[in-house]
């Protein structure tokens, strides 16, 4: 599988893929926010020691990534171009490997990535009408269903 960790020398190609993602998606997000973001995410995020950061990279170059904290998804972006082309899923399988169970907030103005975190499986469980910021950012939050543990009964 060509998912790797991220290395520091990442972090100009990856910051510059999430602006391209961004610029696709987000179409919310004013100019001004993407100008303040992009050298958040990275130079401070995507270093963070409390993230782990997968990277999709193969004979095309790098795709896209995953960061996740604990069993949150904090982010997933994959390069424009590529999109359609089960980088994403691989992306959250190879987390959802790492993880007893997976979380995400979601932009609810972003409606691709909404139906793809509903089409993944993931269930809204509760929404915020502002995001993490303060910023009038209506957040889903998504979590993936648990399976039932061997043993237990359905109803």
């Amino acid at each position: 599988m060509p998912i790797r960790p991220r290395v520091p020398a990442d972090d100009p190609l990856l910051g510059a893929l999430w602006e391209r993602s961004v610029r696709a998606t987000h179409d919310f997000l004013p100019e001004d926010d993407i100008q303040r973001l992009l050298p958040l995410v990275r130079d401070t995020y995507l270093p963070m020691p409390a993230l782990d950061v997968w990277v999709y990279e193969d004979e095309q170059g790098i795709a896209g990534y995953i960061a996740t904290g604990r069993n949150n998804v904090e982010m997933l972006f994959i390069d424009p171009t590529r999109r359609g082309q089960g980088i994403g899923r691989q992306l959250l399988d190879h987390a959802r490997a790492r993880h007893d169970t997976l979380t995400v907030d979601v932009n609810e103005q972003n409606p691709q990535a909404v139906g793809f975190y509903l089409h993944y499986g993931f269930v809204q469980v509760a929404r915020s009408p502002l995001d993490g910021k303060g910023k009038p950012f209506p957040l889903l939050h998504m979590a993936l269903p648990t399976p039932p543990t061997e043993g237990t009964e359905q109803c």
